[in-house]
């Protein structure tokens, strides 16, 4: 998404309006409006400006700030911790801490934050957590997948460094039983979950394949095969 993008839907998440309600009340299409928030559609600080008051938004556009530098301070990782502290059970607080925390609550990123984001956990190959990411939901799914059965996965060598996987990764990983052609999946296997791409052949039969220094392939029928996942998108350190 772009940035003013994010702050458009945001501040409509926060104020629970739909695409149609917005649109109607700004003289925009619910298309128009889906495809600015999505970052297909390139949108003006005016227009921009107009749509966020339209809605209610208040009091969060100094002149001195443009909508872009208001966008720029949504960071969704640092995020984590107000989340994680929101998440938690009421404790005996101070009045200085009510007041602190009193308006970091208050504030259109956590209210709108808290809706439209899911903790993801990262599993390394014995499916330990390592580690979590912050991702958006649409409708409860993230990827078109149920939100709560996604997860990361540590790639845990250098199999697949051939197709562009290397050791140490994070893979996303949507819920699957059956072989796709042409995708990275998680495979359980005697020795445990591995990752391999997967090309489909005739007879039922897939191609496993793993690419280091070569490439590798074993052939499986589809009922020796254990498919856990499909991975989607890789996150990979520069």
């Amino acid at each position: 998404m772009s940035r003013l993008g994010d702050l458009i839907k945001l501040e409509r998440t926060r104020q629970g309006l739909t695409h149609k309600q917005v649109a109607k009340k700004c003289g925009v299409s619910d298309k128009y409006l889906m495809e600015v928030e999505a970052g297909t559609r390139i949108i003006g600080d005016d227009q921009a400006r107009r749509i966020l008051k339209t809605i209610g938004m208040k009091n969060h556009t100094e002149s001195e700030f443009t909508l872009e530098d208001i966008a720029a301070t949504v960071d969704l990782q640092s995020a984590v911790p107000q989340l994680q502290r929101a998440a938690e059970p009421k404790k005996a607080e101070s009045p200085k801490q009510k007041k602190d925390e009193g308006a970091v609550a208050g504030s259109i990123w956590l209210d709108a934050l808290q809706g439209v984001l899911k903790h993801v956990p990262v599993y390394n190959v014995v499916m330990k957590e390592v580690d979590h990411r912050l991702l958006p939901v649409t409708g409860g799914k993230i990827m078109g997948a149920n939100a709560d059965k996604v997860y990361y996965m540590v790639a845990p060598d250098q199999d697949l460094r051939g197709f562009r996987v290397h050791k140490g990764d994070y893979l996303l990983v949507v819920p699957a039983q059956a072989p796709v052609d042409g995708a990275i999946m998680v495979v359980k296997t005697s020795v445990g979950l591995v990752l391999r791409k997967i090309k489909v052949m005739p007879r039922f039969q897939a191609c496993l394949q793993k690419y280091d220094t070569e490439l590798e392939s074993e052939i499986k029928n589809f009922s020796d095969l254990t498919i856990v996942g499909r991975c989607v998108r890789l996150e990979a350190e520069l």
